[in-house]
């Protein structure tokens, strides 16, 4: 099971990292020369979606990345279309930072009869975008605004209120090809209040970014455009966020105990 995992992760203040495949960007041959990289850094797991997919053959992409790893795959759909039986999981998007109706119930209801009857671990997602600097392809597509990168208290409000609604993960991303991360101060604000395990994506570029995101709060972090341009970077960020993980001061720290624990919204 993957979502455990994650909780356990959080539980033991154990730092994640997560690696975005985009079909539409990453050749077979590419493919092939990341997952190489991603056994011997040891990533947690692989995520593959795309806001426009161009690739028709998921379920054969998906099929290629099991048979070269035994890193468990997730889905970070793009639409309802972008399904596959595949895969381990998928993270159910509900986009709680904008307004639109499609991608807060619409796309679900389209989705609901595969995932029902899939054997796919669905994890309900609460996904925030978070401005980068640039415009980016899910803004556009999800035809949404999203939230000004100063403006800590609307995040920290959109995660609280994605919470209560029994949402189990809090899923940040400044979106791809982002000019700039999301801010610590953003990220250890809402990590300190939520109880839920906090993904952050989007702009994280170098492995000191990397490791900024994870010491803020971040119990994971996502990386993917900056990993298509120089996949070698791939070894170097994961080792940056396992440094907080094997840390003296990170041993036995409890920062979010979930397990069997009261949170707001749910019981875990």
């Amino acid at each position: 099971m993957i979502y455990p995992k994650i909780v356990n992760a959080k539980t033991k203040g154990e730092k994640l990292f997560i690696l975005l495949i985009d079909p539409d960007k990453t050749s077979i041959g590419q493919l092939e020369r990341t997952l190489l990289l991603a056994a011997k850094a040891g990533v947690d797991l692989i995520l593959v979606g795309s806001s426009l997919l161009m690739n028709n053959d998921l379920d054969h992409y998906i099929r290629r990345i099991k048979l070269q790893s035994p890193v468990p795959v997730v889905l970070f759909p793009g639409n309802a279309f972008q399904l596959s039986n595949e895969a381990d999981g998928i993270l159910l998007l509900s986009l709680i930072s904008g307004r639109n109706p499609e991608l807060l119930i619409g796309q679900h209801v389209i989705a609901a009869p595969f995932l029902w009857q899939s054997d796919l671990e669905v994890m309900p997602t609460g996904y925030m975008l978070i401005d980068g600097g640039v415009p980016t392809s899910v803004s556009y597509i999800s035809n949404t605004t999203p939230i000004p990168a100063n403006k800590k208290d609307i995040a920290l409000c959109t995660a609280m209120a994605g919470q209560l609604m029994g949402l189990r993960l809090i899923y940040m991303d400044a979106g791809s090809g982002a000019k700039h991360a999301i801010s610590p101060t953003m990220i250890s604000t809402v990590s300190q209040t939520i109880q839920v395990p906090l993904i952050v994506g989007g702009g994280i570029r170098t492995p000191k970014q990397a490791l900024q995101a994870v010491q803020a709060g971040a119990d994971a972090i996502v990386v993917g455009n900056a990993l298509e341009e120089s996949p070698e970077l791939l070894l170097e960020m994961v080792a940056a966020v396992r440094s907080l993980s094997l840390s003296p001061s990170a041993q036995g720290v409890n920062n979010s105990p979930l397990e069997g624990k009261e949170v707001k919204g749910e019981r875990l």
